[in-house]
Parts: structure tokens; C-alpha cells; sequence
């Protein structure tokens, strides 16, 4: 029988989504309270159900545990998926979050959580021509050339519809919806009471305050289009010509706070990609996936932080991959990536003495900690280990796995979790470690990730084709900068 995260694990992860949903609501007190409530009953239910697992199991073999708590994890995401599921904004986005993370459990419970992934019930259509009439002077028929009231696609903030210039040029065009803006940002003011009663329970050492500013400025950047639009701009031009990351135009004359155009790109979703793709396709995708994480973070010094399923359009006819929203970005503050790097070079040096230093330095951990270097290393080591070997295959299993012993407070490492302090200007980083792990797990990659990760740590030679290809457009970019 598959082994699963431990439950401490999945109710840490339960709990996140719903506490998170829970401060993001509507400005409106009695919608508020409403959607509060019925996401704290979401919380309580699952609670109920859990005592009763352990009240049963007391008495029953451990196989009989096993398929008790299996049917229990299933049944939780089943619950999780019909609640959240119908709540747009940023419940939505805070159930999307854990969908894809959620390896260990079985795959009942993740086919139910999938649905997160998917497209959500749309806007009326008069809704979003009303939103373009107020963001944009006009109705959308003056606008465009043609205009498809019904959308491509629906997400936890807006929609998308397909539309064509007046030059002929086929564009998507994302609208906001209605209200959502005022949800996220009057509740996004509570959030710091959310975390405090999360810190209390479990992450005691946690600088709560300032995590919750980084997250608060984060999801407020995600509500404003415009800004989203100037990152996209600056992301398609970082890649123009890049031989296998596409990032669309943008379409600056048809952009608002609430309305966002940019350049119209047909491929496969992430599910039509899974099902249909050859393995070797998915390795490759893997690579790009990893390279345009790293090479932005590394090179460019700003990422991507919202590595969900559904940001990613595949092009099996070739490596390329289309890479969509750009409304989480981080940039680093001077001196941040130098404070990193010390960190992850000790990880894959395999020196815990060196990683305790790294870590005392960077204030991720108290120097009066008192915990033997040995087991810092091996909690901390445990993301890292594809990157310490010559290949590694991902797989749900480990990513499960490994994610689950890196939340599970009453297991072996729950002292070294308590004493962890993950500073707040990293938050985003980490979510894109385990998004990444969590979809080449997914696609049962395997390659020489250190040595790919080398590329970008520091400076080592293209160890791949995809490798080489993009070292050459690199180099042609720089020479006709300094041209």
C-alpha cells in the first residue's frame, strides 16, 4: 500500500490553505463572516473526522491503520476540493497552493484535489465587459477587432478571453474580477491574527510580523495588472530570441489596473501535456521548467514565484515552453542571493558544521540553538538530495515524502522545525523549490541536476544540449549589447 504524508503533515498543510482562507474575504462584514465560517467548518469537520480515525485505530493492525487513514486523506481533499473550489480570489489561490504539493497522499485524494487546477466558474459575460468598459473608456466590441465573450479560462483572480487588435494581432486579455481586489486586500490586513495563532501552535521562533508584511505585499502586487504587465514586459524581453522560453508580448495600450493584454499563445495545458507527452518529452520540459527557474533567479536576480500547473503552456513539436502570469514576482534585495548562496553551497558540499554557520549567519537559525549539527544537516539536506548525486529521478514518492518530513512537527525533526527561522524575503523562494519538486515529480524527471544546478550556482560549463543552446544565445545577447 502507497505510504503517505504523515497526517501531522497533510493537517499542517489543511490547516495553512484554510487558516489562509480564512483572513481572505470579503470587505463586506456579513460576506465575510460567511465565507470565514464556512471555512473554519471546513477545518472543524476535518478534525472531527480525524479523532474518530484515531479513536479506531487504537484498536485496529497496522494495515487496518493504514487503509483508515488512507480513506481519511481521501476523504479530507474530496471536502477540501468542494469547498474551496467554488470560492474565488485568494481562497482559491490558497487551495491551488497545496494541490499540487500534496504528493503523499493517495491518488484518490490528489485526482480530487486536481480539480483546484482546473478552470473555475466564470463571470457573467456583461461582468467582464463592464470591468474593460471602467479599466479601458470603452465597451470591448470598440475595442477589438472580434471579442469572445465567453472565456478561455477561469482562475482564482480573473478570467481570460481571447480577442484580436484592430492590426489583426490575436491577443488574451484578462479580466479582474468584480470585487476581488477589496476582498483580498481588507482581509489581507487580518492576516497577521492568522499567524500569530499559527506561530503559537507550532513555528514558535517564526518572525511572524515581517513574514506577513513579505506575503501582504506579494498577494497586494498580484491584484494591480499594471504592475503585473510591467514584469511580463520585462521577462519577455529578458528571453526574446531565447531558444526554448517564450514569454508573451505584452499589449501596453489595452492594460489597467484590472485589465492585462498581451500577446494570444495556443499549446498544451499542463493535463493535456501529462496525458499525451512521450517520457523523453517530459524530461526535456523538466530541464526548461528548471532552467528558467534558476537562470532567472540566479541570473536575472528576479523570479517567478508562482510556479503553479496552470501558468505553463507545452510545445511537444519542440522544447519550447510558454511561461503565463507574472503577478508573484520577487526581485532580491542587495546582499539577499549573497546570504543564500553560503547556505546551499555547504547542502550540496555535504558539510553540516558549514551549514550551521550558513544558517547562524543568515539568522535562520539561533546561535544558542543547541542541536547537533549532524541532524540540522539532515532535515535541511533532504530537498537537496537530487542535487548531491551524479542523477536522480523524481518521483511523488520522494517528493512526498521529503515534504512531508519537512512539516511534520511531531516527528523526528520537529525541535529543528520549531528552532527555524525561514526569513520572510525567502517565503516565496521555498515555494518555488517544492512547486518545481512537486511537478518533476510529476513528470518522472531524471537528469544531472547538480550539475545543471552548477550552471547557475557558478557559472559551470552547459552540461546538457538545452544546456549549450542557451549559453550561445546568452553570448549573443551579451555581444550585441556591447556592440
Amino acid at each position: 500500500m502507497r505510504k503517505a504524508v504523515p497526517l501531522t503533515a497533510t493537517g499542517v498543510a489543511l490547516a495553512g490553505a484554510a487558516g489562509v482562507a480564512a483572513v481572505l474575504s470579503d470587505e463586506d462584514r456579513r460576506m465575510r463572516l460567511d465565507r470565514q465560517a464556512r471555512v473554519w467548518r471546513l477545518s472543524a469537520r476535518r478534525a472531527v473526522h480525524w479523532s474518530i480515525v484515531k479513536v479506531r485505530g487504537r484498536r485496529a493492525t497496522e494495515a487496518e491503520r493504514a487503509r483508515l487513514e488512507e480513506r481519511f486523506a481521501i476523504r479530507s481533499a474530496e471536502d477540501v476540493a468542494e469547498v474551496l473550489g467554488g470560492m474565488k480570489g485568494a481562497i482559491m489561490k490558497a487551495g491551488q497552493m497545496i494541490s499540487f504539493i500534496a504528493e503523499g497522499l493517495p491518488p484518490e485524494a490528489r485526482a480530487a484535489l486536481a480539480t483546484l487546477q482546473a478552470d473555475v466558474p466564470p463571470m457573467a459575460p456583461s461582468l467582464a465587459e463592464g470591468v474593460i468598459r471602467s479599466e479601458l473608456g470603452a465597451d470591448p466590441h470598440k475595442l477589438f477587432l472580434d471579442w469572445d465573450p465567453i472565456p478561455k479560462a477561469a482562475a482564482s483572480i480573473g478570467q481570460v478571453h481571447r480577442a484580436v487588435m484592430p492590426d489583426g494581432r490575436i491577443v488574451a486579455v484578462k479580466v479582474q474580477y468584480p470585487g476581488v481586489d477589496k476582498a483580498i486586500r481588507s482581509d489581507l490586513d487580518n492576516a497577521e491574527l492568522l499567524y500569530g495563532m499559527f506561530a503559537s501552535f507550532a513555528l514558535k521562533n517564526m518572525d511572524v510580523k515581517a513574514m506577513v508584511d513579505e506575503l501582504r505585499a506579494r498577494m497586494s502586487d498580484e491584484l494591480d495588472y499594471r504592475l503585473e504587465a510591467r514584469c511580463q514586459a520585462e521577462f519577455a524581453d529578458r528571453y526574446r530570441g531565447h531558444p526554448f522560453i517564450h514569454v508573451p508580448d505584452i499589449v501596453p495600450e489595452r492594460c489597467a489596473t484590472r485589465v492585462i493584454t498581451s500577446e494570444w499563445v495556443d499549446g498544451l495545458s499542463w493535463a493535456d501535456f501529462c496525458d499525451t507527452a512521450t517520457p523523453g518529452q517530459k524530461q526535456v520540459a523538466a530541464e526548461v521548467l528548471f532552467r528558467f527557474a534558476e537562470g532567472s533567479i540566479w541570473h536575472h536576480g528576479v523570479f517567478n514565484g508562482d510556479p503553479h500547473p496552470g501558468n505553463y503552456r507545452f510545445h511537444p513539436d519542440s522544447a519550447r515552453i510558454t511561461f503565463l502570469d507574472f503577478g508573484l514576482v520577487k526581485r532580491w534585495a542587495p546582499g539577499e542571493l549573497e546570504t543564500l548562496s553560503p547556505i546551499l553551497d555547504a547542502i550540496l558540499a555535504q558539510d553540516p558544521d558549514a551549514l550551521v554557520r550558513a544558517l547562524v549567519d543568515a539568522r535562520f537559525l539561533p546561535e544558542s540553538h543547541g542541536i547537533d549539527a549532524a541532524r540540522i544537516y539532515e532535515y535541511c539536506s533532504g530537498p537537496y538530495i537530487p542535487f548531491q548525486q551524479e542523477h536522480f529521478t523524481f518521483d511523488s514518492e520522494f517528493v512526498g515524502r521529503t515534504l512531508g518530513r519537512m512539516l511534520d512537527l511531531q516527528g523526528e525533526f520537529g525541535d529543528v522545525i520549531r528552532l527555524l527561522n525561514m526569513p520572510p524575503s525567502y517565503v516565496i523562494l521555498d515555494r518555488v523549490v517544492w512547486g518545481m519538486s512537486a511537478l518533476f515529480g510529476r513528470l518522472n524527471a531524471g537528469g544531472r541536476w547538480a550539475a545543471l544546478l552548477d550552471e547557475y550556482l557558478h557559472d559551470g560549463l552547459p552540461s546538457t544540449e538545452l544546456g549549450r543552446a542557451e549559453d550561445e544565445w546568452r553570448q549573443a545577447r551579451q555581444a550585441t549589447a556591447a556592440s
